[in-house]
């Protein structure tokens, strides 16, 4: 049954992980492999959050507009990092490192309790909302997002690892948490090691492009649902148009980055780099809710965990390139960051839909059962089987037999002609004038 409230995996997921937060000080003093230990558990609880987001979208947000609410909810990841990164120097500096894992896991708790409280898995549960809203939802989305507990069993596997679409997916989130990593990771050392800045002052640069990030991600959204509904381009076109575009003109930025040895054309460019990759989550990040909105959360698990190993591979790569501190060995950092990017374009050029998916779509309506018994009762074809009626079943409960009836043409109950009125009898009303007395 949990499995179904993603609302719930979302918000305990980030509960957890913030208590593991407030762990790590009091770990570090211990052993530093506690520390180690606590960090993986925090990336394996923080793993659901983005699969369960997927899994609340699949109910609240109708096709035409899932790139704006999307976007908007992804994009807090990137202004917690325009907030965090500066506000983490500011607390280490006057309190102490161990400050910014007490603020956020304390901030996170807090957090946890007005999501439960304000939260809810469909807006058929949702105590406020209007009756308009949820028929306008609920009819939006149709019969996309029904479907049985998902199993091993009735999973169809097979047709997710063969489904090119679901590998565009895969390959886009890859390149694009590549550069999110290197930026996120390795961007304070680049800015140490090239251009001699102090900790403080790549704080707040490196703030810079996430900020861009937070304001170009929720415009991209709003930009692609417009095209969409305005219907000047296919949902296939607008996902490849702002996926391909934003990735592209990323990679020729971070080319500039990695190139350049003026301090205000690296910082601009490595800003707008980022700024344009922004335009990216109204098209792979968004994707999966077009192809299998009813496997939605299980295909943002899958890319975002091969997202995820892209982010263990970049910190071991930047580390194995720049043994020596020197520009020119980042200059190969930021080379081949440039070129996963223009790979990432041109598989999900060639791959990508927006099309819902065959292996996705619902089951027909005679594998459910049906609320009313007597829906299928004048269908032969359901009700008759080798000649012998079968008796209708309610909610999965089957119902007396009372014994098998010779199959015929003829509907399953007797029928006759029945006026709607019967005849008039009275003479006087209804009769003609002779009929009449006085």
């Amino acid at each position: 049954m949990l499995l179904h409230l993603h609302y719930r995996v979302f918000g305990t997921a980030i509960a957890v992980s913030s208590f593991l937060n407030l762990l790590i000080p009091g770990a570090s003093k211990v052993n530093p492999l506690l520390v180690i230990f606590v960090r993986i558990l925090q990336g394996l609880v923080e793993g659901v959050t983005y699969p369960a987001c997927h899994g609340i979208w699949r109910h609240w947000a109708p096709p035409l507009e899932r790139s704006r609410l999307a976007t908007l909810a992804f994009c807090g990841s990137y202004a917690g990092a325009v907030i965090g990164m500066p506000l983490s120097g500011i607390l280490t500096d006057y309190i102490g490192w161990q400050a910014c894992f007490y603020f956020y896991g304390v901030f996170g708790l807090i957090w946890y309790v007005f999501w439960m409280w304000l939260s809810f898995e469909k807006p058929s549960k949702h105590p406020t909302i209007t009756q308009e809203e949820v028929i306008y939802i609920e009819h939006s989305l149709g019969d996309s997002v029904d479907q049985n507990t998902l199993t091993l069993k009735n999973t169809p596997w097979n047709a997710i690892f063969t489904s090119m679409p679901v590998f565009a997916i895969i390959v886009a989130n890859f390149a694009r948490s590549w550069s999110f990593y290197l930026l996120l990771i390795s961007q304070p050392m680049y800015f140490k090691e090239v251009f001699h800045f102090d900790l403080d002052k790549s704080g707040l640069l490196g703030a810079l492009p996430h900020l861009l990030m937070t304001i170009v991600v929720p415009v991209g959204g709003h930009l692609a649902d417009y095209l969409r509904r305005r219907e000047y381009l296919t949902t296939t076109s607008v996902r490849k148009v702002f996926n391909c575009g934003g990735f592209g003109l990323e990679a020729v930025f971070l080319l500039v980055v990695g190139y350049t040895r003026n301090t205000t054309l690296s910082i601009t460019a490595l800003t707008v780099a980022v700024g344009f990759s922004g335009f990216a989550i109204s098209g792979f990040n968004v994707n999966h809710l077009d192809i299998a909105p009813r496997y939605a959360s299980l295909l943002m698990g899958l890319s975002n965990g091969f997202g995820t190993l892209s982010g263990m591979i970049c910190p071991i790569v930047v580390e194995a390139l720049t043994k020596h501190s020197t520009a020119a060995e980042w200059e190969n950092v930021f080379l081949i960051a440039s070129l996963i990017h223009f790979g990432g374009v041109i598989f999900y050029a060639i791959f990508a839909s927006g099309e819902l998916q065959p292996w996705a779509e619902a089951p027909s309506k005679d594998e459910g059962l049906s609320w009313n018994p007597l829906e299928n009762a004048f269908n032969d074809a359901t009700q008759q089987i080798k000649g012998i009626t079968t008796p209708v079943s309610v909610d999965g409960a089957k119902q007396t037999s009372y014994g098998a009836t010779i199959s015929s043409q003829k509907p399953v109950f007797a029928t006759k002609e029945e006026l709607v009125q019967a005849p008039p009898r009275d003479r006087y009303l209804h009769g003609n004038v002779d009929d009449r007395e006085y």
